[in-house]
């Protein structure tokens, strides 16, 4: 059995190759990020008589060509965790730090813990996780334009966010992109007004709230010298809104065409979406790597730093967030409506917050449970079961 350790850059990869007993079969070497370098690499692996296992680290993107490379030449590959093979290096003495020796950490990592190859799926699940980032990304710019936006009213009509519910209402957009400042819209004819808002509210809107606004429009301490500019960026912000939510739901139709790729059963747990629960698979990937909630708790980054030497030990803990921040996220999403529509996660809720526990803190006791929920549906690849009280 022969090993193999690949450190992955940008531009170049460091390879170890190692046998069965730890030793090396070159010295180390490295190979660029070109088809030229992956098939100097398989002649190398040609030449080793007996099956390799390949190990590399999930450093960004930049694996992810040659894993497919490899994968596609039908050799076994281990993706891992950079965290896992940090942790190994210190069971050395010698404090060395290079590709080269990184590469061959990677290969006595395998060696000695003998990890399961990553699965057949795993090529979805990269897919599914770099789809779902980008829709958070998409979501982060459209939340971003959203607060530009409330801050050019802000200055101009600061009256105008208390007359709707939301701004962002498809009554009060199309009524934006007509007029932006308290200026334009006390100039507006208000029968004409009254009749776009009954049009855009599709009558739940009309000659009273076009009233309101109009008073509202004349009373107002907005600055009357940005109503020029302040209609060119109200415009342009909300061109900015309508073009990512049209391509987010663009994403969400891609994201739901690869869950059906991989069978698992995450929205039949209370407050799971389709979109979170994209994202929640997304990250997680083959659930097999872990083989307690615990770990899965740890990979998520949501499990409580520890601090103790001597007699002392802190009494405040803190997440570590040593995971994935997008996992975090899509949980901390989940767990806020999973305490509106399950009961049980509900109850566990306000007794943390009774117990004098701020909201987030009570969340992340959430986020722990519903992840634990997570684990167990995706290992056993059955529906989530509520539980009754007796």
């Amino acid at each position: 059995m022969y090993y193999c350790g690949i450190d992955v850059a940008k531009r170049k990869h460091a390879i170890a190759l190692l046998d069965e007993h730890g030793q090396p079969m070159h010295r180390p070497f490295t190979i660029e990020n070109t088809r030229a370098g992956f098939d100097q690499l398989l002649q190398a692996l040609a030449e080793l008589k007996g099956p390799v296992l390949i190990g590399l680290e999930a450093t960004g993107h930049y694996w992810w060509a040659l894993y497919e490379d490899l994968t596609q030449h039908d050799h076994p590959v281990v993706v891992l965790n950079a965290l896992q093979i940090h942790a190994f290096r210190k069971s050395g003495v010698r404090k060395v730090k290079s590709d080269r020796t990184d590469a061959g950490w990677i290969a006595e990592f395998l060696r000695f813990s003998q990890p399961e190859p990553a699965q057949p799926t795993t090529a979805v699940f990269l897919q599914l996780k770099d789809v779902s980032r980008f829709r958070y990304h998409l979501s982060d710019q459209i939340g971003d334009c959203k607060r530009k936006l409330l801050s050019v009213l802000d200055r101009v009509f600061p009256e105008y966010e208390t007359l709707f519910s939301s701004v962002f209402l498809n009554s009060s957009r199309q009524l934006l992109a007509k007029a932006a400042s308290a200026q334009e819209l006390a100039a507006f004819d208000l029968t004409e007004l009254a009749d776009l808002l009954q049009t855009a509210s599709r009558g739940r809107f009309g000659r009273t709230k076009a009233e309101a606004l109009h008073t509202a429009a004349k009373q107002s301490v907005g600055v009357r010298f940005l109503a020029d500019a302040a209609q060119l960026e109200v415009r342009c912000l909300l061109a900015q809104i309508d073009l990512l939510e049209e391509q987010r739901d663009q994403v969400d139709v891609a994201l739901a065409l690869l869950m059906e790729q991989v069978p698992q059963h995450l929205t039949s747990i209370p407050g799971v979406g389709p979109t979170t629960g994209a994202a929640l698979l997304a990250e997680i990937g083959d659930v097999r790597r872990f083989d307690a909630p615990e770990k899965l708790v740890a990979y998520a980054g949501i499990d409580a730093t520890v601090y103790q030497t001597g007699q002392f030990e802190a009494r405040q803990m803190h997440m570590s967030k040593r995971g994935s921040p997008y996992l975090r996220h899509a949980l901390w999403q989940a767990a806020s409506m999973a305490i509106q529509y399950d009961d049980e996660l509900r109850v566990y809720y306000d007794r943390k917050r009774q117990e004098g526990k701020p909201h987030g803190t009570a969340l992340g006791a959430v986020c722990r449970k519903l992840l634990t929920r997570v684990y167990i549906v995706l290992k056993e690849n059955r529906p989530y079961e509520i539980r009754t009280q007796r």
